[in-house]
């Protein structure tokens, strides 16, 4: 990979574990309403996904804005407890800046901050994702030249977007840059279509299901540039 110039990442299940930490975010939220408003009906899992996507359908913009979509998901559930618009504006408003808060209370993959430390050292580093996680919340934040997310981009990996924009923003072509992520569609597949060179994040040693030929993997952070320089 002696032509690479870039490299780009994922955030969610390639820097850190986001399952434990987004269900522990959305129950505490959850209880901060509950708290101020009683009897929100929240429903099970399969109540919250179906309410996702009936609120998608009514707004196809909700499926890149996934900030806004949460943002309709609590309005739409305090609506049906109470009438008063601007007070449920206000609490909304409250509750996503607690909910985003708390998403970001995350622990990084041991490794990583040496590893993105040095590699941007030799090469400029961008990240891309389909989530809403700031990058710059975090101490290696100052390593990276750009972030790309769905909301700037106005669509979801593995669509061209995001790949288009970092290139955009970088200067480099797609021959010259290297994609790194644990989603085998959203980011391997998307990067395969983009014409990036990919690597994958593996962390949970899943099968590889894709046509596309399996592309090189880690799930050691300790390892990944090694791993590069091969």
């Amino acid at each position: 990979m002696r032509d690479i110039k870039l490299i780009t990442f994922d955030l969610d299940d390639t820097f850190w574990d986001i399952g434990p930490p987004i269900i522990k975010a959305e129950k505490e939220t959850r209880q901060w309403l509950d708290e101020k408003v009683p009897g929100i009906n929240w429903g099970d899992f399969n109540d919250f996904i179906d309410l996702r996507n009936q609120l998608v359908r009514q707004n196809s913009s909700l499926e890149w804005d996934i900030s806004e979509l949460r943002k309709e998901f609590y309005k739409h559930k305090l609506k049906e407890v109470l009438d008063n618009s601007a007070k449920v504006n206000n609490l909304v408003k409250q509750a996503y800046k607690i909910f985003i808060q708390k998403r970001h209370d995350l622990k990084l993959y041991d490794g990583l901050v040496d590893c993105i430390k040095s590699l941007s050292n030799k090469f400029m580093l961008g990240i891309l994702t389909n989530g809403n996680a700031d990058i710059n919340n975090f101490s290696i934040g100052e390593n990276f030249s750009f972030s790309v997310s769905s909301l700037d981009v106005k669509s979801n990996k593995p669509d061209i977007g995001h790949f288009n924009r970092a290139l955009e923003l970088s200067g480099f072509s797609a021959s010259e840059s290297l994609h790194i992520g644990d989603h085998q569609i959203n980011d391997m597949l998307g990067a395969h279509d983009a014409g990036f060179s990919y690597i994958w994040f593996n962390s949970n040693n899943a099968v590889w299901n894709q046509k596309i030929n399996k592309p090189k993997e880690f799930s050691d952070w300790n390892l990944f540039e090694e791993l590069i320089t091969k």
